[in-house]
């Protein structure tokens, strides 16, 4: 014999739409909608409308769906008095769904999609066209090959392509879109920029050709030692090399900003903060009425009864998760920031060490229901918009006792290096004695070190201006 949690269809239902963000379930819904006829949303303008009556000379059968119908409607009232039909509301939800679609933008175009139609205005023939819209499909996102040419003349397609086509083709290419297009590195990428740019400063081409990971290590004064020039000469080189772009296919193509739709909303209201729900991205259901009447006019037999009762049961298990995953995220919400109340008013710094068990603890449930309800969601709060799993943070005790939050301390180092003396700036060590200092805040060096590329700051030598 062995112990087993046996899930059933509908408590994985749940756990699903309770960890959908607001624009996925967005999506579940409508998908929900088209799957049940039985479902349809809920106008505002409709919530005060009186409920339909039932029949009471219906049959012992049709009472007990009806009194199914009737549990499924105390969620959420029925439209409107009279029933209609889907057809009647054809237009309506059609304007409805045109109006989504033309709020939707595109799928994004890649570099190659992003570049197609300036092969129109090449000066190549049909063949070399052909060869063209290879090498654009072969570029990675950056703008470079990395194929050789030998490569791209026999796998293009084009029968017996030659290795002097695809670079006529690569130059038309360059000629029209940028210099550097199709460039197999960074060196070859700022090479062809200064051929292009008539750049013929020496200094400039030998940095290129020679110290481009001093350059990256910020070895300005190793530079100009194994050039044989000052320092000032480096610099008013390296100002020319900034000019130029390491990625020229970066400006075109790629995806467009992603929307934050957040599902839970922080406001301020008579000295206190309030959490909601976000409703504006939930739909309210409801019971289509016309189903009444098809329980109603049913035969024994006809397969109606149970066809209405499947779809009552299917609806009601939909709107239980949707809305047991409303209720439980909003408890959640309200202890999480009841605990970062700090954060709220004071902002990054006030930010308090949390754990998902505590939360857990306090709401009642698993911890696995709180990692599902705050994945990938978002609050809107006072201070911004931030992740939920934001929130949540490992902390370090000071020397009073009173323990900090990783993000806070995180907060501080930034602070203390966006003051620092550009050309002295603090080392790792430096950084966690003037945490211990000035904050009372005690972490090792290789703590400091973590924390510091987390935030992608460049190490202190790197930081250095010259």
């Amino acid at each position: 014999m062995e112990q087993r949690l046996i899930q059933s269809p509908q408590m994985i239902q749940a756990m699903q739409i309770l960890q959908l963000p607001a624009m996925e379930l967005e999506e579940r819904i409508e998908q929900e909608l088209t799957e049940n006829p039985l479902l349809e949303r809920l106008e505002a303008s409709a919530e005060n409308e009186p409920q339909p009556t039932t029949d009471a000379s219906a049959q012992e059968e049709q009472a007990r769906l009806e009194s199914m119908l009737s549990e499924l409607e105390r969620y959420s009232p029925d439209r409107s008095e009279m029933p209609r039909t889907r057809s009647n509301n054809y237009d309506e939800e059609s304007d409805r769904k045109q109006e989504a679609l033309q709020n939707t933008p595109d799928e994004p175009k890649n570099l190659a999609e992003s570049l197609i139609e300036e092969l129109a205005f090449t000066e190549l023939g049909e063949r070399g066209r052909e060869i063209a819209e290879f090498v654009l499909y072969s570029l990675d996102e950056r703008g470079y090959l990395t194929m050789s040419v030998e490569d791209l003349a026999r796998d293009c397609g084009v029968e017996n392509a030659t290795v002097e086509e695809v670079q006529q083709a690569l130059h038309e290419l360059r000629r029209l879109i940028h210099p550097a297009l199709g460039a197999r590195d960074l060196r070859e990428c700022l090479l062809l920029q200064l051929d292009a740019y008539k750049l013929d400063d020496e200094l400039v081409r030998q940095i290129v050709d020679l110290h481009l990971d001093e350059v990256t290590a910020n070895r300005l004064p190793r530079i100009a030692k194994l050039t044989g020039r000052s320092i000032e000469d480096v610099k008013d080189a390296l100002e020319t090399l900034r000019a130029l772009e390491p990625r020229p296919g970066a400006q075109f193509g790629g995806a467009p900003a992603t929307a934050i739709l957040p599902d839970v909303v922080v406001e301020r209201v008579d000295g206190k903060y309030e959490v909601k729900v976000s409703r504006d991205w939930t739909p309210r259901l409801t019971l289509n009425p016309m189903y009444r009447q098809y329980l109603r006019d049913a035969r024994k037999g006809d397969g109606v009864q149970e066809w209405v009762k499947k779809r009552i049961e299917s609806a009601r298990w939909f709107i239980d998760a949707v809305a047991q995953r409303q209720s439980t995220l909003k408890r959640i919400a309200e202890r999480i920031f009841a605990r970062q109340k700090g954060f709220l008013d004071d902002g990054v710094r006030a930010l308090q060490p949390l754990r998902m068990q505590e939360i857990a603890d306090e709401v009642g449930v698993h911890i696995s229901t709180v990692s599902r309800a705050v994945s990938g969601k978002y609050a809107q709060t006072p201070r911004g918009s931030f992740a939920l799993k934001y929130f949540f943070t490992g902390g370090t005790q000071r020397e009073g006792g009173e323990v900090e939050s990783q993000t806070a301390i995180k907060q501080r180092i930034a602070e203390l290096v966006a003051k620092e003396d550009r050309a002295n700036p603090l080392s790792d060590d430096q950084l966690a004695a003037l945490l211990e200092q000035t904050e009372k805040i005690k972490i090792a060096r290789r703590t400091v070190t973590k924390y510091r590329k987390a935030l992608s700051i460049p190490s202190s030598s790197q930081r250095k201006v010259f």
